[in-house]
């Protein structure tokens, strides 16, 4: 047991709702939203070595390694550490691409905690998320692993104790594009700012929404399935969207009645994420070894 690797979990994540309160003159958009990990994660190994070569396996369709956020992660890592070691990557892909689960994110950010402990760099979380940040906007909340209110571009947050329910998250297995959605012309941009005091008291919606059933019917298709059972709701620009239910059984009957075209898991809510939960574990195991 000693010998095998350690996987390291990137969790996915859900927008428990996503209110956009403007944009910005450079083009980025004003928001607050909800965000809560999940125990559903992609997983990562790593393979350290004195090369200073990076590898990461296996490859992904259409996205080059040097666009990899898992390689652009580890690389500015390296950069900024002027680290000698280098890392051979594997990843076992289990969140979908374009479904507002924040998969992509989350390998990155959970590249930057392990190499973090792996290359014995010993940054501090601020300094691992600022380097998310310049990553892509939901890394951040990845790097500190906990349930948080976030609002600007998704960057300031605030960390929170939500319920830890479960969820069924459905996949109409389209792809849709966080970008195209952010500039489409009939988004809302204009739902008020409120504290989060008001917010956690209130009614939850999703703004972009609309759009994304509007773009993709089968994202309206699969509302229509699920709303049949339960209150749904999506998650970050789409295409995933999900139930909300008190109990684990409950969640999975509903799985269990899908249709063919739509993929789906359940999940908990967490507010701690599994990637700290491990890290955690590592850390007091390589204390034991001293």
């Amino acid at each position: 047991m000693a010998n095998q690797p350690v996987i390291w979990p990137a969790p996915a994540k859900l927008n428990l709702f996503l209110h956009i309160n403007g944009r910005r003159a450079d083009g980025y958009h004003e928001l607050q939203t909800l965000f809560v990990l999940l125990d559903y994660s992609d997983e990562l190994t790593f393979d350290i070595h004195d090369s200073g070569c990076i590898t990461v396996s296996p490859d992904i369709d259409g996205v080059p390694v040097q666009q990899n956020l898992i390689y652009k992660a580890a690389r500015l890592l390296q950069q900024l550490s002027k680290c000698p070691l280098g890392a051979d990557i594997h990843l076992t892909k289990r969140l979908p691409m374009g479904g507002g689960l924040g998969g992509g994110s989350s390998d990155a950010a959970t590249t930057l905690v392990a190499l973090n402990h792996l290359w014995g760099l010993h940054y501090d979380l601020d300094t691992l998320a600022e380097l998310g940040r310049q990553l892509g906007a939901d890394v951040p909340v990845f790097v500190r692993g906990h349930s948080a209110f976030a609002e600007g571009v998704g960057e300031q947050l605030q960390p929170v104790e939500v319920d830890e329910k479960w969820y069924l998250v459905l996949h109409p297995q389209v792809h849709v594009s966080t970008a195209l959605i952010f500039q489409h012309p009939q988004l809302p941009r204009e739902t008020p700012k409120r504290t989060w005091q008001e917010l956690r008291a209130g009614s939850w919606k999703n703004d972009c929404e609309m759009v994304v059933k509007n773009d993709y019917p089968e994202v309206a298709k699969a509302f229509s399935w699920l709303l049949e059972y339960a209150p749904s709701r999506m998650t970050g620009t789409g295409a995933c969207l999900f139930a909300e239910f008190e109990d684990e059984l409950s969640a999975r009957k509903v799985l269990a009645n899908k249709p063919k075209w739509l993929e789906g898991f359940v999940a908990r809510g967490v507010n701690l994420s599994p990637l700290h939960a491990v890290w955690q574990q590592v850390c007091e195991a390589n204390q034991h070894l001293v």
